[in-house]
């Protein structure tokens, strides 16, 4: 589990470089961002290799209940990713979209998979983004929530994007050998 848990330790570590570090972060300047690019694909890489080659234990099994739940939190999700990026409403409601969709994403994960490699995976990923949010909360303070304009076309974009995103997670899911139904 090496792989793993490295994996989401530089995805960590990637990501909280700029909020501990800013000063460094500052002298690398755009070139820095490949750089960062380069780390965190080479830390899904080392995710999803460590993941499928984790021997683990189970602690709990995949739950038929569990697993509409899960669904429906994935959705919800990629609905947070998608309508933050179009301008849905959702982006002036939620203060972190992005890395509430994380922790949603996490914790769907944990519900349906209760072994020590999902453990590390989804867990480790949690509370890096609480972390995450609580630094910047820190850092910035809590900014003011604008109400964005309700508009009917960005919510179905939204909400098209989410059902794309979600259909094409399904799918790869599938292909992986970790269905997401049944």
């Amino acid at each position: 589990m090496i792989w793993l848990t490295s994996g989401v330790f530089l995805w960590s570590a990637a990501h909280l470089f700029k909020r501990v570090a800013p000063k460094v972060r500052a002298r690398l300047g755009n070139a820095g961002r490949p750089l960062m690019a380069l780390l965190l694909l080479a830390s899904v890489l080392m995710m999803t290799l460590g993941y499928q080659q984790a021997s683990t234990t189970v602690w709990w099994g995949r739950q038929t209940a569990w697993v509409g739940a899960n669904n429906v939190l994935v959705y919800l999700s990629f609905y947070l990713i998608a309508g933050s990026q179009v301008g849905a409403r959702v982006a002036g409601v939620i203060r972190h979209p992005q890395l509430t969709a994380v922790k949603l994403w996490a914790l769907a994960h944990l519900l349906v998979n209760g072994d020590s490699a999902s453990l590390l995976l989804f867990g480790g990923l949690l509370v890096w983004a609480v972390l995450e949010v609580v630094i910047i909360n820190k850092q910035d303070g809590k900014p003011r929530l604008s109400k964005p304009q309700p508009s009917l076309p960005r919510e179905f974009a939204a909400i098209a994007i989410t059902l794309l995103i979600y259909g094409v997670a399904a799918y790869l899911h599938g292909l992986l050998g970790y269905p997401v139904h049944g």
